[in-house]
């Protein structure tokens, strides 16, 4: 599916892909990973947007990181030891059991060229447009960060930064929605 208008929220949800202590250690700009989805996240509940979250393998790689976890501490983390996120059972139904309206998902975490590359494939396959906000992923090195968004790009993703797609779901200003959400825009939360 070719996104042809704007983003909407209620189109919309995140789907936040293992950002867990023990790998987030390993990850090229960790910090920045976190913070934006930290904001994302914060972004998404102003919104109302439906959040879809993951762990691989928590008994291995631990919890999310500690920013993370305790911001999503209302919202259930599935489980996997899949690389694409939807082969988990609980994920799918989460992911089957969202709003008629919703049409796109806009994928943060780690790894880009490992599962949210193959979560993305997934969504793409069956219709979905996928979004990568590309400062909310990264991966341990680099170059696979950077080859992970060009495969994206390549199969068919839509890849921007969390400032692009917060705006273009705002549309506007001047509305409740964008006062609400400016604070955590500009850093001042």
């Amino acid at each position: 599916m070719i996104q042809k208008v704007l983003l909407t929220p209620k189109e919309c949800f995140l789907h936040v892909i293992d950002p867990q202590q023990r790998l987030m250690e390993q990850v090229v700009e960790s910090e920045r990973v976190s913070a934006v989805i930290a904001l994302m996240f914060n972004v998404a509940q102003l919104l109302k947007m439906p959040v879809i979250a993951n762990t691989q393998y928590e008994k291995g790689l631990g919890p999310y990181v500690e920013e993370l976890e305790s911001l999503m501490a209302g919202v259930e983390k599935f489980d996997k030891v899949h690389f694409c996120c939807c082969a988990d059972a609980g994920t799918a139904g989460a992911v089957n059991s969202l709003p008629d309206t919703v049409n796109t998902v806009l994928l943060s975490g780690v790894e880009t060229h490992i599962c949210v590359y193959q979560t993305a494939k997934w969504y793409l396959d069956r219709g979905f447009n996928a979004w990568i906000v590309a400062d909310a992923v990264s991966s341990r090195t680099f170059a696979n960060y950077e080859f992970g968004l060009r495969r994206l790009e390549q199969m068919g993703c839509i890849v921007g930064p969390a400032e692009m797609i917060i705006y273009e779901l705002l549309a506007k200003a001047g509305t409740k929605e964008f006062t609400a959400v400016l604070p955590y825009v500009l850093g001042d939360i």
